[in-house]
C-alpha cells in the first residue's frame, strides 16, 4: 500500500512544482531522497545506558533499528577520545520515510508547546532542511514514565532539489508548517 503523502506527491505535488518552476520534465521536479534522525548525546561517555536508552526510542520513533555513532576525533576538553560511542542515529527511505514524514507533521509537531511554525531558513543552500526538537516527547510512541533523560534530536531532510527556494517549496507543499 502506498503512503498517503507520496501519493499525494505524485497526483498533486509533481503537476504543482511542474506548472511553478516550469519544468520540461516530471523527473526534474525535486522529491524527498532521505530523512535522516540524529541523536547526539554527550552525556553517554559517563553512563553508556543512556546511550542504549536513547537508541530504543530512535529506533521506536522511526520504525528502524538506530545505529550507534562514534566520535571521529578525540577532544581533550570534552574528556572524548576518538572511537567512543557518543549517539545514535536512523536514515529512513522509501515509504518508511513518507509514513514517518506525514505522523511528523500531523501528529508530533502540533503537540508541541506553543508552536506557531517551524523555522524557514535552516536550509544549507543545497536544497537539505533541517530541524531541531528539543524533546523526544512530541512523538505518541514514547512514553513519559519510561524516559531516563529527555534529549533532543535532529531531523534532516535531504531532497534532490538544487536550490533552498524549490526545496522550501516542495516541503511546503508537503504540508510543513513554515512560519511564513
Amino acid at each position: 500500500m502506498m503512503p498517503r503523502l507520496k501519493e499525494k506527491y505524485l497526483k498533486e505535488i509533481v503537476p504543482l512544482m511542474t506548472k511553478e518552476f516550469s519544468y520540461d520534465n516530471v523527473m526534474e521536479v525535486p522529491r524527498l531522497e532521505k530523512i535522516v534522525l540524529n541523536v547526539g548525546l554527550g552525556e553517554a561517555i559517563q553512563n553508556i545506558k543512556l546511550l542504549d536508552a536513547a537508541q530504543k526510542e530512535l529506533s521506536m520513533i522511526s520504525g528502524q533499528k538506530a545505529v550507534v555513532t562514534k566520535a571521529k576525533k578525540s577532544i581533550a576538553a570534552f574528556k572524548l577520545r576518538q572511537g567512543v560511542p557518543i549517539g545514535c542515529k536512523v536514515t529512513l527511505r522509501g515509504n518508511r520515510m513518507y509514513e514517518f514524514l506525514d505522523r511528523l507533521i500531523s501528529v508530533a509537531l502540533p503537540r508541541i508547546r506553543d508552536f506557531k511554525g517551524i523555522a524557514g531558513k535552516a536550509f544549507d543552500g543545497r536544497g537539505n532542511y533541517a530541524l531541531g526538537l528539543k524533546e523526544q516527547f512530541i512523538f505518541p510512541e514514547i512514553d513519559y514514565d519510561k524516559v531516563e533523560m529527555v534529549h533532543g534530536l535532529d531531523v534532516i531532510f535531504c531532497t534532490s532539489a538544487k536550490t533552498d527556494k524549490e526545496s522550501k517549496s516542495l516541503l511546503r507543499y508537503m504540508g510543513m508548517p513554515f512560519k511564513n
